[in-house]
């Protein structure tokens, strides 16, 4: 009977319900009839249910793109309904049928799935040697009905500690449990989020009996299905795919159907951004049908964020979380022990720790691997950032999107660099005003008044612009600006943000109408959330002498008016001059004031780090610091400053620690009678070598009392010690004088081109009081 029916198959009455849904596209039967090329007749024939030729039947389902087999009802055994004997046979069937197709997938799935190579790598590597665990969100963050409040919760721009806009406080769930919870998902996620890794991971973990083992996993690069040769339907394609591994064979079709109908296959299908327009119709219809028909297997597709413009009813949609500090700690240390350097990992991780504004980066896998790239190849980060966030915006601006479909005319006719001016009028316009966020509306007319500027752009062109569109192509495109919440923007990394800023000041100071921008941006100096606009910019200049001549002038402008400051910046170049150094003047200063506001400001830095950053010729350590040639004077004040900070409370050890520090610095001194003055406070210290705790009540007792006397020693023979008795105010205002001097100090040091004149007058006038410096101005 079979066997008759498949030398003249009819259509049974499940089939007949899925012919006439698939009709419904044409305007009548006799089109449909021209269409696949048969006569109107044998079509009537065929919805009468009537047995037609396999190749007339074969062809009206293929070009239904219906599975012939299915509509004819060949892929069932009736027998074993209600038989539980038969029933047991044909799960037994279902079983060896997925040992087949497993087999016969298994070297395609490995050869696709089991290497990776991205960006600029020599050769691919090993996906099990590198992955990491990616998170999910249930909820997309950018649906979120958030308003900007929100968003800056706890975020203060005056005391700005590179807060990471990308982190969110959503629930997350380890990606292969999502896959268990929901039998169709869609996972979105933003350039470069691992989207593909996951799928590719999964395909691996499946073929692998680690994940769903009694399943066949089918992994799909929906670019190449839409460009496949004659066009096929997913079953047609997945047949294919089956047939590459085993060696040519074209697999059973009625097996791929029992195995589909049985719900074995966990089907993956990458990349639904990456199909280009003319096929997104028939590629959205393939899917929403394949899976409507095959409802029973796990379905899994991934999509770019932005660019997810069409709704499967039946799947769930979740979005691929960004990194958090444990997944970069795994993806390095996988990375570098793969490629047997686990001490580079250890390496890695601490100079991330050591620069904020890289390590913001790593919470995209794609610019994690460049940076574990950029780090490979030298075992350090460059001294210049920006040659980092270009390689990094190089590769989501230009190489990561390569043969990506366009989905805004506009946009697509924008040149690479005419998309990063784009960016950089964004970012300059929102940063200036404090902007970390910004509504769409806002941004749409950023978008437009940019577009509007551009050579040739017509009023009438101009008037069609639909900015949200092109807003929706960027964010699709390159992941740079991206939506955190409903109708609400912002970059994807603060990184990025300063780096378009500076860029936009670099292209443009010299217009006439920002010719005060470099003046504007030098009043920032004290301002923390600007550090790194400066800095970016100073670089990217190609002469940073008006930049940094303002910045110097803003700082010393900054305490003129405070009297206590500049005797206290008066007392500073006194000291240092007091005796002869063979170093910089400069960074002698700077030991002298850091020593003296360590402790108030409490500042978080080596006492001489702010001095080597002056002159790298300095002590690198205070143990070095007390000896030769930095000895005597220096190193004793210094020993001499930290007993006092002693004094503002015990400490473990603290006995100890006193009179080591004391009869450091009578071996280190000169003056007779200062060393008899510091035995004579050594005296005074009790001595209980087991019991601190009578130690702890001596100091209750006399502590303060001791604390004061060897001030007022320090005071009289090393003129340092002073109590200046700064208020709130001017505490504030020396901890910006400090910072911004730190930062003009950096910038100098960063490569920035910049005249030796220049040069030499910042370095001779650090630090020093109004009244110095404009002596100095005048000889």
């Amino acid at each position: 009977m079979a066997e008759r029916a498949r030398k003249s198959p009819s259509v049974t009455q499940q089939g007949l319900e899925l012919v006439h849904a698939k009709l419904k596209r044409f305007s009548s039967n006799k089109a449909f009839a021209d269409l696949a090329g048969v006569s109107r007749a044998t079509v009537q024939n065929f919805l009468a249910g009537k047995p037609l030729r396999v190749d007339s039947f074969r062809t009206i389902c293929q070009t239904l793109e219906l599975d012939w087999e299915e509509i004819a009802g060949l892929t069932t055994n009736p027998t074993s309904v209600g038989d539980p004997q038969a029933q047991e046979n044909n799960v037994d069937a279902i079983a060896a049928l997925v040992q087949e197709a497993w087999q016969q997938i298994q070297p395609y799935i490995q050869q696709k799935c089991g290497m990776m190579r991205v960006l600029d790598m020599d050769q691919p590597i090993g996906l099990g040697d590198i992955y990491t665990s990616v998170n999910i969100l249930e909820r997309i963050t950018g649906r979120r009905g958030l308003d900007i409040s929100e968003l800056t919760q706890n975020a203060d721009p005056e005391q700005f500690d590179r807060f990471c806009l990308g982190k969110v406080r959503e629930k997350r769930v380890p990606g292969l449990e999502a896959i268990e919870k929901f039998s169709k998902l869609m996972i979105l996620g933003k350039p470069g989020a691992g989207k593909t890794t996951f799928l590719k991971h999964l395909a691996i973990q499946c073929i692998g009996g680690e994940f769903q083992s009694d399943r066949v996993p089918i992994f799909i690069t929906l670019k190449d299905f839409a460009e496949a040769d004659e066009k096929p339907n997913l079953l047609t394609y997945i047949e294919r795919l089956l047939s590459l591994g085993s060696e040519g064979d074209r697999p059973n079709a009625s097996s791929l159907h029992n195995i589909l109908h049985a719900g074995k296959v966990l089907i993956l299908l990458d990349g639904l951004d990456e199909i280009k327009e003319a096929d997104s119709s028939r590629v959205l219809r393939q899917i929403r049908e394949f899976s409507e028909r095959y409802s029973q297997n796990q379905f899994v597709i991934t999509c770019r964020i932005a660019a997810q413009d069409y709704i499967f009813e039946q799947f769930t949609e979740v979005e691929i979380a960004d990194f958090d500090d444990k997944q970069i700690n795994e993806f390095a240390n996988n990375w570098f022990d793969s490629k047997g350097g686990a001490l580079r990992a250890s390496q890695f991780l601490t100079k991330l720790k050591e620069d904020s504004p890289i390590r913001e980066l790593t919470s995209n896998p794609l610019l994690l691997t460049l940076l574990c790239l950029v780090y490979e190849e030298s075992s350090k980060f460059p001294t210049s950032r920006i040659s980092l966030y270009e390689q990094g915006i190089e590769q989501l601006l230009r190489k990561w999107n390569l043969n990506r479909r366009e989905r805004d005319q506009t946009y697509k006719q924008l040149s690479p660099d005419h998309r990063a001016d784009l960016f950089s009028y964004i970012a300059w316009k929102t940063f200036d005003i404090g902007n970390y966020f910004f509504l769409q509306r806002e941004v749409s007319c950023l978008v437009k008044e940019y577009i509007r500027g551009l050579p040739g752009v017509s009023p009438k062109h101009y008037l069609k612009l639909d900015s949200k569109a092109v807003l929706d192509s960027i964010e699709t495109q390159h992941g740079i600006l991206i939506s955190r919440a409903r109708g609400i923007y912002s970059f994807s990394h603060l990184a990025f943000h300063e780096y378009f800023t500076a860029h936009y000041i670099s292209l443009n100071h010299k217009l006439p109408a920002h010719s005060l921008i470099p003046e504007k941006l030098a009043s920032h100096i004290a301002e923390k959330r600007w550090r790194e606009v400066i800095l970016l910019t100073a670089e990217m200049l190609d002469n940073a002498d008006t930049l940094l001549r303002s910045v110097k002038y803003y700082i010393d402008k900054l305490f003129v008016i405070d009297k206590k400051i500049q005797e206290f910046l008066i007392w500073t170049s006194q000291k240092s001059s007091s005796e002869e150094f063979p170093y910089k003047p400069a960074g002698v200063r700077a030991f002298y004031f850091t020593l003296t506001c360590l402790f108030a400001l409490k500042i978080k830095r080596d006492t001489l780090a702010f001095a080597r950053s002056i002159d790298p010729g300095m002590p690198s350590s205070i143990g070095l610091a007390t000896s030769e040639p930095f000895a005597p004077s220096l190193d004793l004040s210094f020993v001499l400053l930290l007993t006092l900070d002693w004094s503002r409370g015990y400490m473990p050890d603290q006995d100890v620690c006193l009179l080591a520090g004391l009869d450091q610095a009578c071996h280190l001194t000169k003056d007779s009678r200062l060393s008899q003055l510091l035995q004579q406070l050594r005296g005074q210290i009790p001595i209980f070598k087991k019991d601190k705790g009578k130690f702890e009540h001596w100091w209750q007792l006399h502590g303060q009392s001791w604390a004061n006397q060897l001030r007022t020693v320090i005071v009289e023979y090393c003129n340092i010690g002073h109590d200046w008795h700064f208020d709130d105010k001017q505490t504030q205002l020396l901890q910006q004088y400090y910072y911004a001097n730190n930062l003009l100090v950096t910038c100098l040091n960063n490569g920035c081109r910049i005249s030796q004149e220049v040069r030499r007058e910042i370095e001779d006038t650090l630090l020093l009081p109004i009244a110095e410096i404009e002596k100095r101005k005048q000889q």
